[in-house]
């Protein structure tokens, strides 16, 4: 009983949200496939809505892979830290996907959900192109 308290906390403030009922998305690659659980905001709410999407998506300071999305999403509370397998927005249509814990500047990311998969299959050099789709 701890642990699910103790998770739900997690969830709820570190990712920025509480995740949504159910809501997983498939990040499928040629590198591999991992899955993430998404948090309630109204930024996840509209990228589920423009599911599936495509992105192509480069290394950026061996932390991350990043792209950019056909159209932006809402703004919503951001925060400065991030860990292994977060997923998120530096600017309104900019998806990052985070392979090393780390730090970002002001103003932040919108935290979009996080990768319950190996994370690490992004961790190589070089642009990969990625699909995100509803998980089934």
């Amino acid at each position: 009983m701890l642990k699910l308290v103790l998770r739900a906390f997690i969830i709820t403030f570190v990712w920025g949200g509480p995740v949504m009922a159910q809501q997983r998305i498939l990040i499928s690659s040629d590198w591999g496939n991992v899955t993430a659980e998404l948090v309630d905001n109204d930024a996840t709410r509209s990228l589920v809505a423009m599911l599936p999407v495509t992105v192509d998506m480069r290394d950026h300071l061996r932390q991350e892979k990043t792209g950019d999305l056909p159209s932006p999403l809402p703004q919503v509370q951001r925060q400065l830290d991030f860990s292994k397998g977060t997923l998120g927005l530096w600017s309104s249509d900019h998806f990052v996907i985070y392979y090393r814990d780390g730090r970002v500047p002001q103003p932040g990311i919108i935290i979009l959900g996080q990768v319950t998969g190996d994370v690490s299959i992004f961790d190589k050099p070089g642009p990969v192109t990625v699909r995100v789709e509803r998980a089934k």
